[in-house]
């Protein structure tokens, strides 16, 4: 059975073509088979998300993970995958997802109404920070991370008002966070190592700057993108009476079908880049290849991939929980990646959804009072769901 469709106006492909050089010289994939090739790849690096600025810090400074590639990346993600497997999400982390949304649910009850982006990123800064070790940190660390994610970005710099301004704000914003989350965690664990994420880096040897930016790396990833799909899931769960029946009426593992299929439609990241450091063939449909030469970057644009009827089937615009996948393509598509950089944190991410979103709309008399306001971060292709207010009937 097949439900809606997108909710998230992202404009009409300009090309279909799987494979294209840009006006702006850049490749764009738009085929799935060619998109998962090139994240596959050991032939491509990471571009985009900052790298420039990164790629300018002194050699001494070990490099975020998300930024690396190679074998010491790859090494790193063995040593940490233990963190993310689905056997110790459902007994580490379940039980602080399933306190923190009925905590939420609760303060919903009371008031008669909550900002849903502000639910959903309450959850997920609880469970990111119990897997990473940031559990030690002063109040406030949801005005901490929203001054570091805002809604609108400017450019620092030294050579106008407004990039000096940026440039100050940045700076004040990571010296926020270090000091109200990362350094009393480091503190903390440098005296007794923890079963998370932080013990691991200080054992690896990494200093204090090191660990808060890849805290800020798990915090954009683990975050602020799952705030966006608590909010896009729920959206299409208000606006689809029968799909909203089916996942008030299915199980788990049905429900996170249900959830898998609205991400492949809504990715939270629409654009995914790499820079190629080799010749890079990729296939361009009808048995042919194309041929990206080294240094080209390649804008991988997750939101046209996922709806590729090749891989992912039949009515590729429409929800169609438990699909056939071909190709071994996985049920979200390509919206946690693949290859080297795939998000660890897929499996938390859907299920702290779930776990909000199941008892969410289980209340008598929810609705939500208007459509979410829709932005887009055009350097990632992603969208923010913003005065998106749930009430409950009686409540105004």
């Amino acid at each position: 059975m097949q439900y809606g469709q997108r909710r998230i106006e992202r404009g009409p492909a300009e090309n279909n073509c799987p494979v294209r050089r840009g006006p702006d010289g850049v490749w764009q994939v738009r085929g799935y088979e060619a998109a998962r090739a090139v994240l596959r790849s050991t032939e491509t690096v990471q571009a985009g998300l900052g790298i420039e600025t990164v790629e300018k810090l002194p050699s001494r400074i070990r490099r975020p993970v998300l930024y690396r590639d190679g074998p010491e990346h790859r090494e790193h993600r063995r040593q940490t995958a233990r963190f993310f497997t689905p056997r110790r999400v459902d007994e580490r982390y379940r039980d602080v997802m399933v306190r923190v949304a009925e905590t939420q649910i609760q303060k919903l009850q009371d008031a008669g109404r909550a900002s849903l982006p502000d639910v959903g990123f309450h959850l997920a800064i609880e469970v990111a920070s119990a897997v990473i070790g940031l559990t030690e940190s002063r109040p406030g660390i949801r005005q901490r991370l929203e001054r570091f994610f805002p809604e609108e970005f400017g450019k620092p710099g030294l050579t106008s008002f407004h990039g000096i301004y940026w440039l100050v704000r940045q700076n004040a914003n990571w010296l926020r966070v270090y000091l109200g989350d990362v350094r009393p965690a480091v503190r903390v664990r440098r005296r007794q190592r923890r079963d998370d994420l932080i013990s691991h880096l200080l054992d690896e040897g990494c200093s204090s700057g090191e660990i808060l930016g890849e805290c800020i790396t798990f915090a954009a990833a683990g975050m602020v993108t799952t705030r966006e799909f608590v909010s896009a899931a729920a959206w299409h769960l208000f606006t689809d009476d029968a799909l909203l029946t089916r996942y008030r009426a299915a199980d788990e593992a049905d429900r996170i079908a249900i959830l898998h299929e609205i991400l492949r439609l809504e990715p939270v990241v629409g654009r995914l880049s790499r820079r190629t450091t080799a010749p890079l063939a990729l296939p361009s449909g009808h048995e042919e290849t194309v041929t990206v030469p080294a240094g080209e970057q390649l804008d991988i644009l997750v939101d046209t991939v996922n709806l590729d009827e090749c891989s992912v089937g039949a009515a590729p615009g429409r929800i169609r929980p438990g699909r056939a996948m071909t190709d071994g393509a996985g049920p979200p598509g390509l919206s946690f990646g693949d290859g080297p950089h795939k998000c660890p944190g897929a499996h938390i991410a859907i299920l702290e959804t779930d776990v909000l979103l199941s008892r969410l709309f289980v209340l008598p008399g929810l609705r939500m009072a208007t459509p979410p306001r829709v932005g887009f971060n055009d350097a990632i292709g992603s969208y923010e769901l913003r005065d998106f207010t749930v009430v409950l009937d009686g409540h105004e």
